[in-house]
């Protein structure tokens, strides 16, 4: 494969897998690259319960569910100024992830948004952004994702993790997500490739 990457990422806010990965792809991409990018939301806590068929995702009780409001936002955020969705995007991750906050806190949510020079008021809007979830989310599980970060190539899906973030040299992000974008495309044979011997 040759040519600008077309891919895409899922990520959901409660893992921290999801955040190094999608922070590498929003540096190379707040850099230059040049990239077309499907920041594609998966929900695990929905995942976990469809295990038990209890998917559960009405309004508004879905969204008293563990990261489900700020993914409902995200789609809002998304609507509605997508030109700030990726620094929404990764001011949520770090709500989390830094601020230790919880993501089923409505004003956390907002005070995070606030941040990014978005109106808070977006956060009463979530129900809105269920459909577009519940969408995307469906859609990852009709190809057979059932995890977080997961590459979405041309023609398939490869989760993957990355035990690092991104450094002050923008162009180390880059350059891994280009080498795992185009394994994920060009080596069809590779079924898995996972360190058994993890640093220490």
């Amino acid at each position: 494969m040759s040519g600008p990457l077309h891919f895409g990422i899922t990520y959901d806010y409660l893992c921290p897998f999801a955040r190094n990965a999608n922070e590498h792809v929003a540096t190379a991409l707040r850099s230059g690259a040049p990239w077309e990018v499907a920041f594609v939301p998966f929900s695990l806590t929905q995942a976990k319960a469809s295990e038990t068929s209890e998917p559960r995702w009405d309004a508004p009780a879905v969204l008293r569910r563990s990261g489900l409001l700020a993914l409902a936002v995200a789609e809002v955020v998304r609507e509605h100024a997508p030109e700030r969705f990726l620094n929404a995007h990764l001011e949520l991750f770090a709500l989390r992830h830094d601020r230790a906050e919880d993501l089923r806190d409505p004003e956390p949510i907002a005070q995070a948004l606030g941040r990014v020079g978005l109106p808070t008021s977006l956060v009463d809007r979530a129900e809105e952004g269920l459909g577009p979830l519940r969408a995307a989310h469906e859609s990852m599980v009709g190809r057979e994702v059932w995890g977080v970060p997961t590459l979405l190539g041309r023609s398939r899906a490869v989760f993957v993790r990355l035990l690092d973030r991104p450094g002050p040299d923008a162009s180390g992000s880059e350059e891994r997500i280009e080498r795992l974008v185009r394994m994920v495309d060009d080596e069809p044979m590779l079924h898995e490739f996972k360190q058994v011997d993890l640093p220490r």
